[in-house]
Formats: C-alpha cells, sequence, structure tokens
C-alpha cells in the first residue's frame, strides 16, 4: 500500500484507454466483477490511504484502515446510492468512519488504562465493545486468508496487501501473468464468501 499505488493513477483500460470512474465500477463490483474491483483498488487506494493518515497521523494503522475499507467495498458495494452523492465521497466517508472508529478505540484504550492504574477497575463490557468488533473484524480476515491455498494466498497478499502489480506478482513467484490472475480471482471470490460470514 505504501509506494505502488501511492501516485493516485488509475489502471487504464486498454479498450477505452481511459481509466472508468468509481460510478462505473461499484455497480459492477456489486455483482462480483474482480477487473472492476482491481481498476476501483488502483483509483481510490491514494485518496483513501491519504484520509486515514490525516486522521490517524499513523502510516502502518492508515495502511490497515485502507485494506479494511477496500474489503468492505467488495463485500457492500450495492449498498452505494447515486442519489446521496458521488461514489468517491461515499468511500471517503466509508474511510472516515473507519479511521475514526479507530482513534476512538485507541483513546478508549488509554483511558482505561488510566483508569485501571489509579482504581485497579476492570473497564466494563460497553467500554471495549467497539473495540472487540474491530478486533473481531481483523480476525476475520486473517482466519479467511488463512482458508485460501498457499497460491490464492500469496497473490492476494502481493498484490492487495504488499501493492505489488499483477505482472510484479508474477515475476516475484515466478509463474505466468495469467496464473496469477486466476489465482486473485479464485482467492478474492473465497473471500468474499468467508466475508460474508462475519456480516
Amino acid at each position: 500500500m505504501t509506494g505502488r499505488h501511492g501516485n493516485g493513477v488509475s489502471r487504464v483500460d486498454s479498450r477505452t484507454g481511459a481509466g472508468r470512474g468509481a460510478e462505473v465500477l461499484l455497480p459492477l463490483i456489486a455483482r462480483g466483477d474482480h477487473g472492476a474491483f482491481e481498476e476501483l483498488y488502483d483509483l481510490v487506494s491514494p485518496p483513501v490511504f491519504g484520509m486515514a493518515r490525516r486522521v490517524l497521523r499513523d502510516t502502518a494503522q492508515a495502511e490497515e484502515v485502507t485494506q479494511e475499507v477496500l474489503l468492505e467495498i467488495w463485500r457492500r458495494a450495492g449498498r452505494y446510492d447515486p442519489g446521496r452523492g458521488s461514489a468517491l465521497s461515499w468511500i471517503l466517508t466509508l474511510a472516515h468512519r473507519r479511521a475514526v472508529d479507530r482513534v476512538r478505540a485507541a483513546r478508549a484504550a488509554s483511558e482505561r488504562e488510566e483508569r485501571a492504574a489509579r482504581r485497579g477497575a476492570v473497564a466494563v463490557f460497553d467500554e471495549v465493545a467497539e473495540e472487540v468488533e474491530g478486533s473481531f473484524e481483523r480476525e476475520w480476515v486473517r482466519r479467511c486468508l488463512e482458508r485460501l491455498t498457499a497460491l490464492q494466498r500469496q497473490s492476494v497478499t502481493l498484490v492487495y496487501y504488499d501493492g505489488y502489480t499483477h505482472r510484479e506478482a508474477a515475476r516475484r513467484l515466478a509463474v505466468p501473468l495469467g496464473t496469477v490472475k486466476s489465482r486473485l480471482r479464485d482467492g478474492l471470490a473465497r473471500l468474499r464468501d468467508c466475508l460474508a460470514g462475519a456480516v
């Protein structure tokens, strides 16, 4: 996430010579179009990362939030309503909410530690519920990744977590480009099915 897509340039559609906008891509993603999701990833990951970085002021956490937002878009693209604003505004709203949630969870954790030091008390359930929910979701993503085959997991990790292009991932894995694309397609399909169980 940190350097491969940081220039904000979207993938160019080889048929039209221009990148498709998020408004076009989201309905396709809602129907399970993996290629559209790859285009959207390149298109919106830089502004999503920028939003998260401004809120969190921490690069590593901003990268995590960016991945979580992209996974949420993959799972919930069908919820986008064009009548309520632009696709990018909707996506950045998701990013802002998730980043703010993480800040609140960190602040709550710090306050709990201070209270425990003063009183020796244990924080009550409703104070930790938000943080637990976020931890649960990250754990669910990790478990879903573990359910992929080793080859699918390598491809998904290189492209969607480490930020390599399909061609770069193929070189690193020493396999044909088409093999990487098919691993990604199958891996994303399995991830989507697995993540649906977390909703």
